[in-house]
């Protein structure tokens, strides 16, 4: 008998470890981008790939979505996911999107600003280069918390 737990309970431990966690996929994302602009188009097809439930709302009035969310204008980028209760602005990459979902930090979100070359949508730029900052709610100092660079 203690032979055949010790068997179930190392399949069970190795279907755990070979299992990716189930977080994306249950996450529902709305990205609210510009109907022609292809990067976002991209990254929400990275996000579609990692399981998250995602639902693309084209808008031309980016800037009031930029409001609704309270959005600094030094944080903006060119698209804006909502994932309550946080919004990830413009190309942050997949993992940090998983990391915040997966710790629950109390900030407002995450912030790749503008459009960086090599950025998650924005091509395969071996040189790329930028930040992704956490962003505080009320109003605090946005903070680095991932800086990319080339290897």
């Amino acid at each position: 008998m203690k032979r055949r737990q010790f068997i179930c309970s190392t399949v069970a431990g190795l279907v755990v470890a070979a299992t990716k966690p189930v977080l994306a996929s249950q996450a529902e994302m709305i990205i609210y981008k510009d109907p022609t602009c292809g990067c976002c188009h991209a990254w929400a097809e990275a996000m579609i790939d990692a399981d998250f439930a995602v639902t693309v709302r084209d808008t031309n009035d980016l800037a009031s979505v930029k409001q609704k969310y309270a959005i600094p204008a030094e944080m903006q980028g060119c698209h804006t996911a909502i994932v309550e209760p946080y919004y990830f602005e413009g190309h942050v990459p997949v993992a940090a999107v998983e990391n915040v979902l997966s710790k629950r930090p109390d900030i407002a979100g995450l912030a790749v600003p503008g459009m960086p070359s090599g950025s998650l949508g924005m091509g395969n730029d071996p040189n790329a280069s930028y930040d992704v900052f956490s962003v505080p709610r009320n109003g605090g100092k946005p903070i680095v918390i991932l800086s990319i660079r080339p290897v």
